[in-house]
């Protein structure tokens, strides 16, 4: 790569840092500190690790695959004797014994170092301050007794139905488009748990002072009180009939904004009896026409003008796409787990998996000098476990080769520019997995 400004050299350098910093990220000894493995244990918890980010990196491959891979390149497995002579079963039994015994709070440790360290070299968003978009999301599970036990299946007047539904709070941030670790409850029964209790879990392990961006089922002022008291700032939309209840009791400020002073109605506090007696929010109130057919009612506790709310709201539908690329092209959303420590173990390091393949993107976005989300992440997660992962057993100029030549490859991941264009949320509904059989009419039945 040629470097001829003093872009490129910083440009040059963020990709020598780059390629440090991901043959560190998921390092053996501070793993394998965590949990110390036996003297001849040879999935240790680097090992389990390594292979579940493998997993997911790779679609949901099966526990063969990822034994196959281990037998495959063998430069991280410990120097047993096994390992030496070559012997290792390709059974996948020793591994999945291995994946059951890793402790949960190493897969959630490696998963929070991963997204921190990815998140501290990105600039913030907003000022100088990190910007999160919420949104909640169900994942269907396999109908064990101790899954559906903890995340009960939906039902209706025929009875519950066989999938546990787990309820999921993610967060992404704005900037890197990392994923946090999400926080996970029952979506039905009766433990189930609220998208704003998951948000008070989640609160905590926000960067300090963060602009919190979510959509209506967060406009609600427990949601607001919550994050004003752990810190935050907030930029959420309301229905239409909150803000003009809220309307009444604000006060002018300027065209299409109010002050106010939201206090709990007897409502928000036979809901949430938790509130303080002297519980409230101090924010502002905008009411910002979009088109003929769109008008965003938002409630803030920033002192930003409408239109540059507006603005920073309208990167909220982002993590639609998000979302969606962690469920459907990593497949997070058919995780084969049997119970709910090895289902918290894959979803952590499923972030993991996510996380690298958008710091690729990102890199390779600012190479060239386009917005990350332009770039496909399908096309660079492919490329990413094609080109930088087919190979473990290779020097660090090779690997930097790959490295460069993914981020090179990755510009090109162009997605199409269509402007104008507009597709609506709507329903879909899903498509049958067996074909419907013609069914005659009950009169030609008797017959």
């Amino acid at each position: 790569m040629a470097v001829d400004s003093h872009a490129d050299v910083a440009l040059a350098d963020e990709f020598a840092r780059a390629f440090e910093q991901f043959r560190s990220l998921i390092d053996r000894d501070a793993i394998n500190a965590l949990q110390p493995p036996g003297p001849a244990a040879i999935y240790t918890p680097f090992v389990v690790v390594w292979l579940l980010v493998y997993q997911r990196l790779h679609a949901n491959a099966s526990l063969r695959d990822a034994v196959a891979e281990l037998l495959r390149s063998t430069a991280e497995l410990p120097r047993r004797r096994r390992v030496i002579e070559q012997t290792l079963s390709s059974n996948t039994g020793a591994y999945s014994r291995a994946r059951s015994r890793l402790d949960v709070e190493v897969a959630l440790h490696v998963a929070d170092h991963v997204y921190q360290t990815l998140v501290d070299v990105t600039p913030p968003a907003w000022g100088q301050r990190r910007a999160f978009i919420l949104d909640g999301t169900t994942v269907s599970l396999r109908p064990t007794a101790e899954l559906t036990k903890a995340f009960p299946p939906a039902s209706n007047q025929h009875g519950p139905s066989a999938w546990p539904i787990c309820h999921l709070l993610v967060a992404h941030e704005l900037a890197s488009g990392c994923a946090i670790r999400p926080e996970i409850g029952a979506m039905y029964g009766p433990e189930a748990v609220s998208e704003l209790e998951l948000t008070k879990r989640l609160l905590p392990r926000l960067s300090e002072k963060s602009v919190l961006l979510a959509d209506r089922n967060f406009g609600v002022f427990a949601f607001c009180q919550a994050a004003v008291t752990a810190g935050h700032d907030v930029v959420v939309r309301l229905t239409a009939a909150r803000f003009r209840k809220l309307q009444r009791r604000a006060s002018p400020l300027g065209p299409g904004t109010w002050t106010l002073n939201w206090q709990p109605s007897r409502d928000d506090r036979r809901a949430h009896p938790e509130l303080p007696a002297d519980a409230s929010v101090t924010g502002r109130l905008h009411e910002v026409r979009i088109s003929d057919d769109l008008t965003l009612w938002l409630l803030t506790t920033l002192n930003d003008s409408s239109a540059a709310l507006a603005e920073l709201y309208h990167l909220r539908q982002d993590v639609e796409t998000d979302i969606r690329n962690v469920k459907v092209a990593l497949k997070t959303e058919e995780i084969a787990s049997k119970s709910v420590a090895m289902l918290r173990k894959e979803l952590a390091l499923s972030m993991v998996a996510y996380n690298l393949v958008v710091q690729v993107r990102r890199l390779a976005a600012r190479k060239a000098g386009v917005k990350p989300r332009r770039l496909s992440f399908t096309g660079v997660w492919t490329l990413v476990r094609v080109i930088l992962l087919q190979d473990k057993q290779q020097s660090a100029a090779e690997w930097q080769a790959k490295f460069e030549l993914v981020l090179r490859a990755a510009t090109q991941q162009k997605l199409p520019n269509r402007p104008g264009r507009s597709y609506p949320r709507q329903v879909i509904p899903r498509r049958r997995k067996f074909p419907e059989r013609p069914r005659k009419p009950p009169t030609e039945q008797l017959k």
